[in-house]
């Protein structure tokens, strides 16, 4: 009986509640705030199942931004190897136009030789050519650049020729001041930045600045090719003579072709027949000129190829 009446109890307030709840819907708002108090436990319980997801997905991100990375790199690489090689045959580009551009403009007869080899050690300024006696490249041939004279060539096999550079210290050079004509003598120093005159006058009229080109004195160079540009000028030891300091014209440390020129001086002299000067074109290269000791001994060596040549070189100036 008592059972009974319970139930009747808990039937008639559960009507109670769905009237109150259908007409007021107080009991929709307490399950509001039931659920407002439910929803961090909600968060907590779903909280190792995010963190999981969330670690999964960062490794996923983490691995594919690192293979990303890796070929960025890669092609960054095969990118910048690229753009250097790029630069190195503008660089070249720009240097054969400059050969070739020299030639054109001086109306010069002159064959391209590629460097294979440099060497600039201070007691041995040399450098090897890709093109030899099968070339038609002879003993004595002068090399240039677009900037001025290299030096002259010393050895000539059939695939290779030696070039002896005007730095070395056995080379000598004739020049003259382009501005006012007054001739030296351009010695090398074992040096690829610097060549030196010695002995010049006081009373000469040589200043800082001077552009030196080569003289013709000796048969050996055309006369008009740059040499060098005077830097500096000091007193000797002895006080009564200069010593100038002269920067090459000639960009001897860089570049990768020269020209061989053709029909200079050592052919006419063949042509004509000179014994004297074909003699002079294959001793004089390996000759060491020391500096020169006073004014009298400036004209003799102004043509320092052999002792033959000062009697040749008033032959050279008469062809002038």
């Amino acid at each position: 009986m008592s059972a009974t009446l319970w139930l009747s109890a808990y039937l008639a307030l559960a009507v109670v509640l769905i009237v109150l709840d259908h007409r007021g819907g107080w009991l929709s708002q307490a399950r509001g705030h039931a659920t407002l108090l439910v929803q961090p436990l909600w968060i907590a319980a779903g909280w190792p199942g995010r963190a999981i997801t969330r670690l999964y997905d960062d490794a996923g991100t983490m691995r594919q931004l690192t293979e990303d990375n890796r070929r960025l790199r890669n092609e960054l690489l095969v990118n910048s190897a690229r753009m250097a090689r790029l630069q190195t045959l503008a660089s070249d580009n720009t240097r054969l136009r400059g050969l070739l551009d020299a030639a054109h403009n001086n109306q010069l007869d002159v064959q391209l030789a590629p460097i294979l080899d440099i060497d600039l050690d201070p007691t041995r300024q040399r450098l090897v050519l890709g093109a030899g006696s099968n070339e038609s490249v002879r003993l004595g041939q002068s090399v240039i650049d677009a900037g001025g004279l290299l030096g002259q060539i010393i050895d000539v096999q059939p695939a290779v020729a030696t070039v002896l550079l005007v730095t070395d210290a056995a080379h000598a050079v004739p020049v003259a001041i382009e501005r006012n004509g007054v001739r030296l003598v351009a010695y090398g120093e074992g040096r690829s930045d610097m060549l030196r005159l010695h002995s010049i006058p006081l009373s000469s009229d040589v200043k800082v600045g001077d552009r030196l080109l080569t003289s013709g004195l000796g048969g050996r160079f055309v006369a008009g090719f740059p040499v060098g540009t005077i830097v500096s000028l000091q007193p000797d030891d002895s006080r009564a003579f200069l010593i100038g300091e002269v920067m090459p014209a000639a960009q001897l440390d860089r570049g990768r072709d020269v020209l061989l020129l053709r029909g200079g001086p050592d052919e006419r002299s063949s042509a004509t027949g000179s014994d004297s000067l074909d003699g002079d074109a294959e001793e004089a290269p390996e000759v060491a000129l020391g500096p020169a000791t006073g004014p009298a001994d400036a004209a003799p060596k102004a043509a320092p190829d052999a002792p033959p040549v000062p009697a040749a070189a008033p032959a050279s100036g008469d062809r002038r």
